[in-house]
């Protein structure tokens, strides 16, 4: 067991390189058992997530082989084999169900235990099957497994009563190899799908429209094996914004696609952060001015990312005046509320919705990363607060961020990890 501690308050200066996106490199990964060549990843990042798929696929005799030295991942799918795979590392991470697209594409055939991943909500995965269903599959559900069966994969078109981001790069991976043309219709229209698309058409596959909320795929009888790059992670520049936002601190940022965080900058700019010199994916972020408090909406993009919403919440903790963030994608997404409340803030859940009355500091106390972004919203708290801030169950916080104290460490902050 391991904890992370934080001792605040530190002014942060310098620069931060932005990993590539964890929830580009998932669904890649599992794409990659659509192509019988080797296929290589540059710029993996050392993840949690990243070392479960990569087992399961290794489990399916995937050859997969990572570099420690450049993070290139190399992994050839020629020798898979269709077997089930393995559950407790289904269970380990919801992402894993993204392997039943592109099995379900290659074999016909995929048997899967029920993905597990962060308690934030119900993440449903109906949408999935019923894509699977309009392409031709038949559908059993079992005790604590799901397995489709389809002799033949054909186009079709289907509409998402929710632009789910899984259920879209699951179904997109399933057709790509369908006769004739599905269409997507409500398609999640987030950076990551982009990413998938462009990753798929670049082994050969007849992708459009990915990432406009209508994707149309013309399927395709082989995939070739390529290299390729996956986009910077959002949600790790964003955090990265928020905490030169909370620190009063001007840094550089490298790897933060000005379009793809728009929601976060806009909100940001409304809070009273400055941005500048926005040249190849860097930006300088100054939050050295005074806050305002905000109104915030979750909403699937672009609206503002759900991934975002504890972080700012850290920081609106600490801005004078009452903000109010509604959560509208997940039900249970609020749970980082009372071990901020522990830290000194001062914030009331009505529903789905958080009031929050600005504080003048934080305390440093025992907390818990109770999910992934909550885990880095504990991080952002504890650089503001006074005294030395405990952080459990912080292997949430290694799903997603890579080498997160060493990043902040580089910036000025004094944290580091210990054994308990």
């Amino acid at each position: 067991m391991e904890k992370i501690v934080v001792k605040g308050v530190k002014e942060l200066k310098g620069e931060v390189d932005i990993s590539s996106a964890k929830n580009s490199i998932l669904p890649i990964i599992a794409a990659t058992i659509l192509c019988s060549e080797p296929v290589v990843i540059e710029n993996t990042p050392k993840l949690e997530d990243v070392e479960v798929i990569c087992k399961l696929l290794s489990g399916l005799n995937c050859d997969v082989d990572i570099s420690n030295v450049n993070n290139r991942l190399t992994i050839n799918a020629k020798n898979i084999v269709e077997m089930d795979a393995n559950a407790e590392l289904m269970r380990k991470m919801r992402a894993s169900f993204l392997i039943m697209g592109p099995m379900l594409a290659r074999f016909g055939y995929c048997k899967l235990s029920l993905p597990g991943g962060c308690n934030i909500g119900s993440r449903p995965i109906d949408l999935h099957l019923k894509g699977f269903k309009l392409l031709g599959a038949e559908v059993i559900m079992g005790h604590g497994f799901v397995e489709v069966i389809a002799k033949k994969i054909i186009g079709n078109r289907i509409y998402l009563d929710f632009p789910s981001v899984g259920a879209t790069e699951n179904i997109m991976m399933a057709s790509v190899f369908a006769e004739g043309t599905t269409i997507i219709e409500n398609a999640a229209e987030e950076p990551e799908i982009w990413d998938l698309a462009r990753f798929l058409n670049k082994m050969g596959a007849k992708i459009k429209g990915a990432g406009l909320g209508k994707i149309t795929i013309d399927g395709v009888q082989s995939l070739k094996g390529i290299t390729y790059t996956p986009i910077y992670d959002r949600i790790e520049a964003g955090t990265f914004m928020i905490a030169a936002a909370i620190t009063n601190s001007k840094i550089k940022i490298n790897g933060a696609n000005e379009e793809h965080l728009r929601p976060v900058i806009e909100k940001l700019k409304e809070c009273g952060v400055i941005f500048s010199d926005y040249k190849n994916d860097s930006v300088i972020v100054d939050g050295r001015g005074p806050k305002k408090p905000l109104d915030i909406k979750t909403l699937p993009y672009p609206g503002f990312p759900t991934d975002m919403q504890a972080q700012m919440m850290s920081l609106l903790s600490t801005v004078e005046g009452v903000s109010v963030i509604t959560e509208t994608v997940f039900e249970n997404r609020f749970m980082h509320v009372a071990e901020l409340n522990r830290m000194g803030a001062n914030i009331k859940i009505d529903g789905r919705i958080a009031i929050i009355e600005g504080i003048p500091k934080f305390t440093g106390c025992q907390v818990k990363a109770t999910d992934l972004r909550a885990g880095a919203a504990m991080i952002l708290s504890g650089l503001v607060s006074e005294g030395e801030t405990e952080i459990g169950d912080i292997y949430h916080i290694d799903r997603g961020y890579v080498n997160i104290e060493e990043k902040f460490r580089n910036l000025g902050a004094e944290i580091y990890r210990i054994d308990i």
